[in-house]
This record gives C-alpha cells, sequence and structure tokens, in this order.
C-alpha cells in the first residue's frame, strides 16, 4: 500500500475520502430527527440542531461575507443598519440566537441569512429602498428565515450534503487557481456560495414573519408592502439585476398581494407611524453618493458573467475614474485583467486592493493568483499566507501555498502543505489533489 511518509495518507484514503466523510458525519450524530418548530409549534423533521446551526454559520458566513468583498468600512452604516436589525429582536420567536446584521460590500442586488444569525445586506440592495421601514422588512424577513428555522430544514430535507459534506473543499473548487485554466473562473468568484436556495413556502412564511417583527417593533407596515412593490417590479422589468435573489429567494405576485392584504388588515393601525425616510436617507447618503460607481460596477459583473471581458474591463475603467479608493472596484478589476491575462496590471489592482482594506482576504488571494501568472512564487506564497490568517479554513489557499512553494523549488515545505492540503480536503478527488498526489509521488513521500 502506498503511503505518505509521517502523514498516513494511503491511496485508498485519498480514493475513499468523501465516503469517509459521509460516514464520519452520520456517526458524529448529525441527524437528529424529529424537533418542535419554534415558530408555528408543531413537529418538523430537521437534522441538525441549534448548535449545529450556530456552527455551520460560523464556518461559512466569513467565506461568504469575504466572496462579497468584505463587510463595509462605513462604519456609521453598519451600525445603523444593525440598529434597525436589533430593534427587532425583542419580537422573534428564537431571542437566543447570536444574531449580528452586515453590510457587504457586493454591488449585486441580494440580502441573506445564516442559521445561527449571520444576516447581511448588499450595497446594492440598500440603493434600492426608500426608507427606514422597507430595510426594516427586508431585515425582518430574513429574521424570519432564522427563527422558522428554513435553511436547516432545507439541508434537512435531502441538501445537507451541498452544505457540510462539500464544505470549503466546495469553495476551494470555486475558488480554484493554477494548473492552467483558473482565470476563467474569476467572474463569479464565490457569489451566493453558501446561501441557502428556499422554497415559496418558506418565503411566504418568512414574509409573513418578517411583516409582523417589523410591524410589531414600531414600524409603519407600508414599509413591507413598498419592500414587496419594488422587488415585483424589478422581477418584471430587471430580472438579471435580481438574478441572485431571486434564485435564493423565490419572488411571485402572490407575495405581494398578501403583502398588501396584511397592510390593509391586521397591521392597519400602524399607519400613523413614521417610514422614517429622511432618517434612512441621512444614514446612506454616503452610499447613495457611490451609486454611479456601483451601477458601473454592476454592469461590469454582467459582462464578466457573460464572458464579455472587453466590455467589463472598459465598464471597470469608468468605475475607477469615479472612484479609485473603492476596494471592490479593484479587486474586480485586479480579476477582469487576470482573465484576460494581462497579469501586471492585475498585480497592480490586487495591490491597492490590499492597501485599501488590509484585512479583507480576497485582495490577499488575487495578489496571490496575480503573483504565480507573473513566476514571482515566494511573494504569492507572502500573498497566500496572509490571506490563510485572515480566512482560515479555506483547503485551497493551503493548495496555493504548496504550489507557490513547488513552483520556487522549495521541494519541502512544499510537500508539507501538499499533504495539508489533501487532510483538510479528506483526500477527495480533484484536479488539485491529483496534483498534489502526483507531486508527492514524484518526491517519493509516497512509499
Amino acid at each position: 500500500m502506498e503511503q505518505i511518509k509521517s502523514t498516513g495518507i494511503t491511496r485508498r484514503d485519498f480514493l475513499q475520502g468523501c465516503t469517509a466523510t459521509a460516514i464520519t458525519l452520520a456517526g458524529a450524530g448529525l441527524f437528529q430527527g424529529c424537533a418542535i418548530d419554534p415558530v408555528t409549534g408543531q413537529k418538523q423533521l430537521m437534522l441538525m440542531s441549534r448548535d449545529q446551526e450556530i456552527s455551520i454559520d460560523k464556518q461559512q458566513s466569513p467565506f461568504q461575507f469575504s466572496s462579497d468583498y468584505g463587510v463595509t468600512q462605513d462604519k456609521g452604516l453598519n451600525r445603523y443598519v444593525a440598529g434597525v436589525g436589533n430593534s427587532m429582536l425583542p419580537q422573534v420567536h428564537r431571542p437566543d440566537m447570536p444574531y449580528n446584521f452586515q453590510v457587504v460590500n457586493a454591488t449585486y442586488v441580494n440580502a441573506y441569512a445564516f442559521p445561527g444569525g449571520s444576516i447581511a445586506v448588499t450595497r446594492g440592495i440598500l440603493l434600492e429602498l426608500d426608507n427606514e421601514a422597507e430595510l426594516a422588512s427586508l431585515l425582518g424577513h430574513e429574521l424570519g428565515h432564522v427563527n422558522a428555522r428554513h435553511a436547516a430544514e432545507q439541508q434537512s430535507k435531502g441538501q445537507i450534503s451541498s452544505i457540510i459534506v462539500a464544505g470549503l473543499a466546495v469553495a476551494a473548487e470555486t475558488q480554484g487557481a493554477g494548473l492552467g485554466d483558473w482565470a476563467q473562473k474569476l467572474g463569479g468568484l464565490g457569489q451566493g456560495l453558501f446561501l441557502s436556495k428556499y422554497s415559496r413556502d418558506n418565503e411566504r412564511e418568512a414574509d409573513s414573519l418578517g411583516h409582523q417583527y417589523m410591524a410589531r417593533s414600531g414600524h409603519n407596515s407600508k414599509g413591507f408592502t413598498g419592500l414587496m412593490e419594488m422587488l415585483n417590479e424589478m422581477n418584471t422589468t430587471k430580472p438579471n439585476s435580481t438574478q441572485m435573489l431571486f434564485a435564493t429567494h423565490p419572488m411571485s405576485r402572490e407575495r405581494l398581494d398578501s403583502a398588501r392584504n396584511r397592510d390593509n388588515g391586521i397591521y392597519r393601525e400602524t399607519h400613523s407611524l413614521n417610514l422614517y425616510r429622511d432618517r434612512y436617507m441621512d444614514h446612506t447618503a454616503n452610499l447613495r453618493s457611490q451609486k454611479a460607481l456601483i451601477a458601473k460596477l454592476q454592469e461590469a459583473d454582467k459582462f464578466l458573467a457573460k464572458t464579455q471581458y472587453d466590455q467589463a474591463e472598459g465598464a471597470l475603467m469608468s468605475a475607477l475614474r469615479l472612484k479609485d479608493n473603492d476596494y471592490t472596484a479593484q479587486v474586480m478589476t485586479a480579476k477582469c485583467m487576470l482573465i484576460r491575462k494581462k497579469n501586471k496590471t492585475a498585480a497592480y489592482h490586487a495591490g491597492l486592493a490590499k492597501q485599501l482594506f488590509p484585512r479583507e482576504n480576497q485582495g490577499h488571494y488575487i495578489s496571490g493568483l496575480s503573483n504565480l501568472a507573473l513566476k514571482k512564487p515566494m511573494q504569492a506564497h507572502a500573498d497566500f499566507a496572509a490571506s490563510s490568517r485572515l480566512l482560515p479554513g479555506n483547503p485551497q489557499t493551503t493548495f496555493y501555498q504548496g504550489y507557490a512553494l513547488d513552483m520556487a523549488g522549495r521541494k519541502q515545505p512544499a510537500a508539507q502543505e501538499y499533504a495539508a492540503y489533501l487532510k483538510e480536503i479528506n483526500y477527495a478527488s480533484n484536479k488539485y489533489s491529483q496534483y498534489a498526489y502526483k507531486r508527492l509521488k514524484a518526491w517519493n513521500y509516497i512509499e
């Protein structure tokens, strides 16, 4: 039996890794059986405990936030959004969850929740809202998903392998680079990677709960109908702008009609309350001053998705002329330049991104890829080491640390990183693990 020296990796381990993962999860008590729905009080199929929901959230939300270019550096905006979200927590059905509310730098239109209570809104969707009551409605809807345990429910119905078993190995494949064709994968790096896809029934329940939470916490119910009207209009007239939102949160005219019925019925007494439009406009003034920039970045995203790289580069150059100190714009430009094999330019923009937001992972990661393309392995290694410190747990970063050391001719530390990568993905087979395995075998680290 072939075995990697001092690591315990055998060929059988390598080939049977995925099966071993599934068995380990089953044996670890993952499957909890029935539970009581915290909203309805009825029994529901639930294969995930509260602690597991929180654990999955802690594992996955940092990766999604990073793929969305990190939490905004506009601390005032983030405090405001968090304050609106926190104002509804006395009304929720699961008040003991560790809720947090974040604004992420992504420009696509979306909001999402992880099962442990991490909730995010993008810069793109905040620009579509008109008042604070609509923001409360948006956050209330996401709170509805957490309180009805919709993500855990969807995973319990057969989707659990996409989150737990695949885990960060999925992130590794999606964020992959190197070995020839990596640049072609960068257009939609990680967007929506870990987000739950809800059913129409889930959306109806989250709407009802969100409407309840926002109205009972002192917001004018018309904010919820305003949100639904905006979403319905975008679903009809701008479906490409909300592709990810409606992929995870199915929209229908029924949702709008139900919101209007609730608004004119059980929540009618809230109509005397303020929508707080002026307060919303005051707190989002800095964001709204960037509207032209964000429109250009949204345009670039669409071109990247269609592999229209010339047009994407043009939109990005226009965005940078509007505001050259926007982290998202610099990272997107670096990715586009990598795709276009303009490696020096890619490294330049990735370097600017690192300066603008040194505590966020993606600038370092893309800088590492750029330096690999420029055959600067030790600079790449330093970038990937920084990426790993900032966002630990991504096996692909481990692989690239090994790949950079390999390129530099540093065989022994490269072998250690390759072996660590194989362990991190539990020896599952993909082109990166196959490459690492072949290198270890060629260097006689396998006997």
